[in-house]
Protein backbone atom coordinates (compact mmCIF):
# COMPACT_ATOMS: atom_id res chain seq x y z
CA UNK A 1 0.00 0.00 0.00
CA UNK A 2 1.38 3.64 -0.60
CA UNK A 3 -0.33 6.52 1.27
CA UNK A 4 -0.59 10.05 -0.54
CA UNK A 5 -0.31 12.64 2.39
CA UNK A 6 -1.17 15.65 0.78
CA UNK A 7 -0.49 18.97 3.03
CA UNK A 8 -1.06 23.27 1.41
CA UNK A 9 0.31 25.74 3.71
CA UNK A 10 -1.46 28.88 3.98
CA UNK A 11 0.55 32.30 4.52
CA UNK A 12 0.12 35.64 3.89
CA UNK A 13 2.18 38.09 5.36
CA UNK A 14 1.78 42.13 6.98
CA UNK A 15 3.90 43.47 4.33
CA UNK A 16 5.56 46.86 5.26
CA UNK A 17 3.79 50.35 3.51
CA UNK A 18 6.30 52.47 1.85
CA UNK A 19 8.25 53.26 4.63
CA UNK A 20 11.21 55.69 3.91
CA UNK A 21 13.80 57.70 6.25
CA UNK A 22 11.65 60.57 6.30
CA UNK A 23 8.90 58.39 7.99
CA UNK A 24 11.29 57.49 11.04
CA UNK A 25 10.09 59.13 13.81
CA UNK A 26 6.97 60.16 12.72
CA UNK A 27 4.86 56.85 11.16
CA UNK A 28 4.63 53.63 13.56
CA UNK A 29 2.15 52.75 11.34
CA UNK A 30 4.00 50.17 9.18
CA UNK A 31 1.82 47.83 8.12
CA UNK A 32 -1.32 50.28 6.92
CA UNK A 33 -1.20 50.69 3.46
CA UNK A 34 -4.96 51.70 1.88
CA UNK A 35 -2.99 52.97 -1.63
CA UNK A 36 -3.88 51.19 -4.61
CA UNK A 37 0.19 49.95 -4.41
CA UNK A 38 1.37 46.13 -4.45
CA UNK A 39 1.73 46.50 -0.56
CA UNK A 40 -1.70 46.76 0.07
CA UNK A 41 -2.44 43.94 2.49
CA UNK A 42 -6.04 44.04 2.35
CA UNK A 43 -6.47 43.98 -1.23
CA UNK A 44 -3.68 41.40 -1.60
CA UNK A 45 -5.50 39.33 0.40
CA UNK A 46 -8.59 39.37 -0.99
CA UNK A 47 -7.34 39.10 -4.35
CA UNK A 48 -5.95 35.75 -3.33
CA UNK A 49 -8.83 34.79 -1.97
CA UNK A 50 -10.95 35.54 -4.92
CA UNK A 51 -8.74 33.40 -6.76
CA UNK A 52 -7.25 30.68 -4.68
CA UNK A 53 -8.41 30.33 -1.04
CA UNK A 54 -12.09 30.59 -1.97
CA UNK A 55 -12.31 28.02 -5.64
CA UNK A 56 -10.03 25.80 -3.68
CA UNK A 57 -11.37 25.62 -0.70
CA UNK A 58 -14.90 25.06 -1.92
CA UNK A 59 -13.47 22.55 -4.47
CA UNK A 60 -11.40 20.07 -1.76
CA UNK A 61 -14.95 20.71 0.55
CA UNK A 62 -16.87 18.91 -2.32
CA UNK A 63 -14.01 16.38 -2.99
CA UNK A 64 -14.29 15.05 0.50
CA UNK A 65 -17.81 14.60 0.08
CA UNK A 66 -17.45 12.77 -2.84
CA UNK A 67 -14.51 10.78 -2.08
CA UNK A 68 -14.68 9.24 1.73
CA UNK A 69 -10.79 8.04 1.44
CA UNK A 70 -9.80 11.25 0.33
CA UNK A 71 -7.97 12.97 2.76
CA UNK A 72 -5.96 16.68 3.31
CA UNK A 73 -3.88 18.59 5.55
CA UNK A 74 -3.55 22.61 6.00
CA UNK A 75 -0.88 24.48 7.79
CA UNK A 76 -1.68 28.61 8.78
CA UNK A 77 0.15 31.19 9.76
CA UNK A 78 -1.36 32.73 12.66
CA UNK A 79 -0.71 36.33 10.78
CA UNK A 80 -3.15 34.84 7.47
CA UNK A 81 -5.85 33.60 9.71
CA UNK A 82 -6.06 36.94 11.29
CA UNK A 83 -5.71 38.52 8.20
CA UNK A 84 -8.68 36.19 6.76
CA UNK A 85 -10.97 36.68 9.90
CA UNK A 86 -10.91 40.40 9.25
CA UNK A 87 -11.25 40.98 5.75
CA UNK A 88 -12.68 37.13 4.32
CA UNK A 89 -14.57 35.33 7.13
CA UNK A 90 -16.37 33.40 4.32
CA UNK A 91 -12.96 32.12 3.68
CA UNK A 92 -13.03 31.28 7.49
CA UNK A 93 -16.26 29.49 7.32
CA UNK A 94 -15.00 27.12 4.51
CA UNK A 95 -11.60 26.36 6.53
CA UNK A 96 -13.63 25.47 9.44
CA UNK A 97 -16.25 23.42 7.13
CA UNK A 98 -13.04 21.20 6.01
CA UNK A 99 -11.84 20.68 9.46
CA UNK A 100 -15.31 19.57 10.49
CA UNK A 101 -15.18 16.46 7.75
CA UNK A 102 -12.88 14.75 10.33
CA UNK A 103 -10.35 14.29 7.59
CA UNK A 104 -8.56 17.27 7.31
CA UNK A 105 -5.86 17.70 10.14
CA UNK A 106 -4.29 21.30 11.15
CA UNK A 107 -0.35 21.77 11.52
CA UNK A 108 1.36 23.62 14.11
CA UNK A 109 3.61 26.50 13.67
CA UNK A 110 4.64 29.52 14.39
CA UNK A 111 1.92 32.18 14.84
CA UNK A 112 4.41 35.31 12.78
CA UNK A 113 5.97 32.87 10.06
CA UNK A 114 9.25 33.45 11.93
CA UNK A 115 12.65 32.02 11.78
CA UNK A 116 12.71 32.43 15.43
CA UNK A 117 14.29 28.96 16.28
CA UNK A 118 17.59 29.79 15.21
CA UNK A 119 17.85 33.24 16.66
CA UNK A 120 15.56 32.69 19.95
CA UNK A 121 14.34 29.93 21.24
CA UNK A 122 12.21 31.44 23.84
CA UNK A 123 10.36 33.60 21.16
CA UNK A 124 9.66 31.04 19.33
CA UNK A 125 7.71 29.16 21.61
CA UNK A 126 6.29 31.96 22.62
CA UNK A 127 4.71 32.21 19.09
CA UNK A 128 4.40 28.86 19.02
CA UNK A 129 1.84 29.02 21.84
CA UNK A 130 0.52 31.66 20.56
CA UNK A 131 -0.47 29.76 17.10
CA UNK A 132 -1.77 26.60 19.31
CA UNK A 133 -4.10 28.70 20.79
CA UNK A 134 -5.57 30.11 18.04
CA UNK A 135 -6.14 27.25 16.26
CA UNK A 136 -7.65 25.78 19.72
CA UNK A 137 -10.21 28.64 19.38
CA UNK A 138 -10.79 28.45 15.83
CA UNK A 139 -11.05 25.12 14.69
CA UNK A 140 -11.16 23.16 17.86
CA UNK A 141 -8.12 21.13 17.81
CA UNK A 142 -4.43 20.98 19.05
CA UNK A 143 -2.24 19.96 16.30
CA UNK A 144 -0.27 16.83 16.43
CA UNK A 145 2.15 17.84 13.67
CA UNK A 146 4.68 20.75 13.22
CA UNK A 147 6.10 22.17 10.38
CA UNK A 148 8.61 24.97 10.94
CA UNK A 149 8.68 27.71 8.85
CA UNK A 150 9.85 27.43 5.59
CA UNK A 151 10.43 23.32 6.27
CA UNK A 152 13.73 24.83 7.70
CA UNK A 153 14.66 21.74 10.20
CA UNK A 154 17.97 21.02 11.85
CA UNK A 155 18.37 18.04 14.43
CA UNK A 156 17.94 19.88 17.18
CA UNK A 157 14.22 21.12 16.65
CA UNK A 158 13.66 17.34 15.82
CA UNK A 159 14.64 17.11 19.27
CA UNK A 160 12.51 20.28 20.40
CA UNK A 161 9.26 18.52 18.88
CA UNK A 162 9.63 14.95 20.59
CA UNK A 163 10.06 16.85 23.99
CA UNK A 164 7.06 18.85 23.36
CA UNK A 165 5.20 15.63 22.74
CA UNK A 166 4.41 16.56 19.10
CA UNK A 167 3.99 13.22 16.97
CA UNK A 168 5.78 14.37 14.08
CA UNK A 169 7.82 17.09 12.30
CA UNK A 170 7.80 17.15 8.63
CA UNK A 171 10.44 18.75 5.86
CA UNK A 172 12.27 18.76 2.70
CA UNK A 173 13.42 15.45 1.21
CA UNK A 174 16.54 16.63 0.10
CA UNK A 175 18.83 14.12 -1.73
CA UNK A 176 22.18 15.13 -0.71
CA UNK A 177 20.95 14.50 3.19
CA UNK A 178 18.81 11.04 2.43
CA UNK A 179 21.73 10.11 0.57
CA UNK A 180 20.46 6.54 -0.72
CA UNK A 181 17.54 6.43 1.02
CA UNK A 182 14.03 7.40 -0.71
CA UNK A 183 11.55 10.44 0.73
CA UNK A 184 8.78 7.83 0.84
CA UNK A 185 8.94 6.90 4.24
CA UNK A 186 9.03 7.58 7.88
CA UNK A 187 12.39 8.38 9.58
CA UNK A 188 13.42 9.39 13.59
CA UNK A 189 14.75 12.86 13.75
CA UNK A 190 18.48 12.28 15.04
CA UNK A 191 18.34 13.03 18.69
CA UNK A 192 14.46 12.27 19.44
CA UNK A 193 12.76 9.05 21.40
CA UNK A 194 9.09 9.14 19.89
CA UNK A 195 8.50 11.62 17.07
CA UNK A 196 8.96 11.47 13.88
CA UNK A 197 10.35 12.73 10.44
CA UNK A 198 7.84 13.03 7.23
CA UNK A 199 10.08 14.28 4.00
CA UNK A 200 8.57 16.22 1.03
CA UNK A 201 8.93 14.10 -2.05
CA UNK A 202 10.18 17.31 -3.72
CA UNK A 203 10.15 16.23 -7.42
CA UNK A 204 6.62 15.11 -7.33
CA UNK A 205 5.28 18.06 -5.39
CA UNK A 206 7.23 20.31 -7.44
CA UNK A 207 5.41 18.80 -10.47
CA UNK A 208 2.31 20.59 -9.63
CA UNK A 209 3.71 23.56 -7.75
CA UNK A 210 6.01 25.06 -10.30
CA UNK A 211 6.52 23.00 -13.70
CA UNK A 212 2.59 22.58 -14.37
CA UNK A 213 2.11 25.10 -16.65
CA UNK A 214 5.60 24.88 -18.08
CA UNK A 215 5.10 24.07 -21.75
CA UNK A 216 9.19 23.27 -22.18
CA UNK A 217 8.84 20.40 -19.21
CA UNK A 218 9.48 17.18 -19.94
CA UNK A 219 6.21 15.70 -17.92
CA UNK A 220 3.67 18.82 -19.43
CA UNK A 221 0.82 18.50 -20.08
CA UNK A 222 0.54 17.01 -16.43
CA UNK A 223 -2.79 14.78 -16.34
CA UNK A 224 -4.50 13.03 -13.41
CA UNK A 225 -4.08 9.84 -14.97
CA UNK A 226 -0.11 10.70 -15.62
CA UNK A 227 0.44 12.06 -11.83
CA UNK A 228 -1.33 8.81 -10.47
CA UNK A 229 0.60 6.49 -12.50
CA UNK A 230 4.15 7.88 -11.13
CA UNK A 231 2.60 7.65 -7.88
CA UNK A 232 1.66 4.04 -8.43
CA UNK A 233 5.78 3.49 -9.88
CA UNK A 234 7.06 5.34 -6.51
CA UNK A 235 8.44 3.22 -4.21
CA UNK A 236 7.77 3.89 -0.39
CA UNK A 237 5.02 3.45 1.68
CA UNK A 238 4.04 7.22 2.10
CA UNK A 239 4.34 10.10 -1.25
CA UNK A 240 4.25 13.31 0.71
CA UNK A 241 3.04 16.19 -1.48
CA UNK A 242 3.97 19.44 0.36
CA UNK A 243 2.90 22.99 -1.68
CA UNK A 244 1.41 26.29 -0.98
CA UNK A 245 -2.54 26.27 -1.22
CA UNK A 246 -1.95 29.41 -3.24
CA UNK A 247 -0.25 27.00 -5.97
CA UNK A 248 -3.94 26.54 -7.31
CA UNK A 249 -5.43 29.49 -8.81
CA UNK A 250 -2.61 32.07 -7.60
CA UNK A 251 0.86 30.23 -8.38
CA UNK A 252 -1.37 28.08 -11.39
CA UNK A 253 -4.39 30.02 -12.66
CA UNK A 254 -7.45 28.54 -13.10
CA UNK A 255 -6.53 28.76 -17.12
CA UNK A 256 -3.54 26.40 -16.56
CA UNK A 257 -6.31 23.59 -15.63
CA UNK A 258 -5.12 23.50 -12.14
CA UNK A 259 -8.75 23.27 -11.16
CA UNK A 260 -9.47 20.64 -12.95
CA UNK A 261 -6.39 18.65 -12.19
CA UNK A 262 -7.14 18.45 -8.53
CA UNK A 263 -10.48 18.03 -9.07
CA UNK A 264 -9.71 15.11 -10.64
CA UNK A 265 -6.57 13.85 -9.20
CA UNK A 266 -8.31 11.85 -6.22
CA UNK A 267 -10.69 9.71 -8.41
CA UNK A 268 -8.00 8.85 -10.33
CA UNK A 269 -5.46 8.03 -7.55
CA UNK A 270 -8.01 5.45 -5.79
CA UNK A 271 -9.10 3.45 -8.61
CA UNK A 272 -5.69 2.06 -7.44
CA UNK A 273 -6.90 -0.59 -4.67
CA UNK A 274 -3.11 -0.06 -3.46
CA UNK A 275 -3.44 3.84 -3.06
CA UNK A 276 -5.23 5.64 -0.22
CA UNK A 277 -5.06 9.05 1.06
CA UNK A 278 -3.47 9.74 4.92
CA UNK A 279 -3.35 12.82 6.84
CA UNK A 280 0.86 13.01 8.75
CA UNK A 281 -0.54 12.07 11.60
CA UNK A 282 -2.02 8.50 10.51
CA UNK A 283 1.12 7.92 8.24
CA UNK A 284 3.15 8.24 11.41
CA UNK A 285 0.88 5.78 12.92
CA UNK A 286 0.71 3.56 9.92
CA UNK A 287 4.53 3.07 9.41
CA UNK A 288 7.17 1.98 10.90
CA UNK A 289 10.62 4.47 10.57
CA UNK A 290 12.64 2.53 8.49
CA UNK A 291 16.01 5.05 9.47
CA UNK A 292 17.39 7.73 11.29
CA UNK A 293 18.02 10.81 9.35
CA UNK A 294 20.87 13.17 10.94
CA UNK A 295 20.80 16.99 9.87
CA UNK A 296 23.44 18.76 11.34
CA UNK A 297 22.94 21.48 9.54
CA UNK A 298 19.85 23.73 8.33
CA UNK A 299 17.64 22.99 5.88
CA UNK A 300 14.94 24.26 4.19
CA UNK A 301 12.50 23.96 1.17
CA UNK A 302 14.01 26.94 -0.65
CA UNK A 303 16.56 27.17 -3.85
CA UNK A 304 19.10 24.67 -4.98
CA UNK A 305 21.17 25.15 -2.12
CA UNK A 306 18.26 24.42 0.27
CA UNK A 307 19.12 26.42 3.03
CA UNK A 308 18.55 29.46 4.83
CA UNK A 309 20.53 31.90 2.30
CA UNK A 310 17.28 32.47 0.64
CA UNK A 311 16.50 34.60 3.89
CA UNK A 312 19.61 34.84 5.65
CA UNK A 313 22.63 34.69 2.61
CA UNK A 314 23.91 38.55 2.19
CA UNK A 315 25.06 41.42 4.25
CA UNK A 316 21.36 42.82 3.67
CA UNK A 317 19.93 40.18 5.57
CA UNK A 318 22.59 39.74 8.44
CA UNK A 319 22.32 42.84 9.19
CA UNK A 320 18.34 43.36 9.66
CA UNK A 321 17.85 39.82 11.42
CA UNK A 322 20.49 40.34 13.73
CA UNK A 323 19.46 44.12 14.68
CA UNK A 324 15.63 43.02 15.04
CA UNK A 325 16.31 40.21 17.29
CA UNK A 326 18.92 42.32 18.96
CA UNK A 327 15.65 44.02 20.29
CA UNK A 328 14.25 41.44 22.00
CA UNK A 329 14.83 42.16 25.24
CA UNK A 330 13.80 45.61 24.69
CA UNK A 331 10.74 45.13 22.98
CA UNK A 332 9.55 42.64 25.81
CA UNK A 333 10.62 44.27 28.81
CA UNK A 334 8.57 47.87 27.10
CA UNK A 335 5.49 45.76 28.31
CA UNK A 336 3.71 47.73 25.09
CA UNK A 337 1.60 45.57 23.18
CA UNK A 338 1.57 47.64 19.85
CA UNK A 339 5.66 47.34 20.17
CA UNK A 340 6.11 43.99 20.60
CA UNK A 341 3.16 42.92 18.00
CA UNK A 342 5.02 44.98 15.21
CA UNK A 343 8.32 43.54 16.75
CA UNK A 344 6.78 40.13 16.26
CA UNK A 345 5.30 41.13 12.53
CA UNK A 346 8.55 42.17 11.95
CA UNK A 347 10.04 38.46 12.41
CA UNK A 348 8.05 37.03 9.27
CA UNK A 349 10.20 35.39 6.87
CA UNK A 350 8.34 37.01 4.14
CA UNK A 351 10.19 40.31 4.66
CA UNK A 352 14.13 38.68 4.61
CA UNK A 353 13.17 36.87 1.46
CA UNK A 354 12.61 39.67 -0.20
CA UNK A 355 16.06 41.27 0.29
CA UNK A 356 17.50 38.23 -1.28
CA UNK A 357 20.08 39.06 -3.90
CA UNK A 358 20.41 35.69 -6.00
CA UNK A 359 20.49 35.07 -9.60
CA UNK A 360 19.17 32.93 -12.50
CA UNK A 361 16.46 30.86 -11.65
CA UNK A 362 16.85 31.24 -7.59
CA UNK A 363 16.52 35.10 -8.63
CA UNK A 364 13.54 34.55 -10.76
CA UNK A 365 11.59 32.86 -7.84
CA UNK A 366 12.50 35.56 -5.20
CA UNK A 367 11.43 38.60 -7.76
CA UNK A 368 8.27 36.17 -8.86
CA UNK A 369 6.72 37.10 -4.84
CA UNK A 370 8.31 40.27 -3.94
CA UNK A 371 5.97 43.47 -4.16
CA UNK A 372 9.64 45.72 -4.53
CA UNK A 373 11.17 46.65 -7.10
CA UNK A 374 14.71 45.56 -5.93
CA UNK A 375 16.14 43.42 -2.83
CA UNK A 376 17.50 47.18 -1.98
CA UNK A 377 13.81 48.66 -1.54
CA UNK A 378 12.77 46.33 0.72
CA UNK A 379 16.27 46.57 2.57
CA UNK A 380 16.02 49.99 3.14
CA UNK A 381 12.06 49.71 3.86
CA UNK A 382 12.39 47.53 6.20
CA UNK A 383 15.87 49.01 8.23
CA UNK A 384 13.67 52.46 8.16
CA UNK A 385 10.59 50.42 9.90
CA UNK A 386 12.88 49.16 12.00
CA UNK A 387 15.04 51.80 12.85
CA UNK A 388 11.60 53.79 14.08
CA UNK A 389 10.91 50.91 16.40
CA UNK A 390 14.32 51.59 17.90
CA UNK A 391 13.22 55.19 18.76
CA UNK A 392 9.87 54.59 19.99
CA UNK A 393 11.74 51.62 22.72
CA UNK A 394 13.69 54.73 23.55
CA UNK A 395 11.36 57.21 23.82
Amino acid sequence: MTSVCLYLQIHQPYRLKRYGLFDIGHDSEYFNDESESNLNNRRLLLKVAEKSYLPTATLLLQLLKAHPEFKVSLSFSGIVLKQIERDAPIVLDLFKQLVATGRVEILGETYYHSLAFFYSLPEFERQVAKHRELIKNLFGIEPRVFRNTELSYRNDLGAWADAKGYAGIITEGWDPVLGWRSPNYVYRPKGAKNARLLLKNYRLSDDIAFRFSTPSWAGWPLTPEKFSQWIAAAPGDTVNLFMDFETFGEHQWEETGIFNFLENLPRELLKNPRIDFKTPSEVIAAYEPKDEVDVPHILTWADTDRDLTAWVGNDLQHSAIDTLYGLEKGVLSSNNEKIVEDWRRLQTSDHFYYMCTKWFADGDVHAYFSPYTSPYEAFTTYMSALKDLEMRLRT
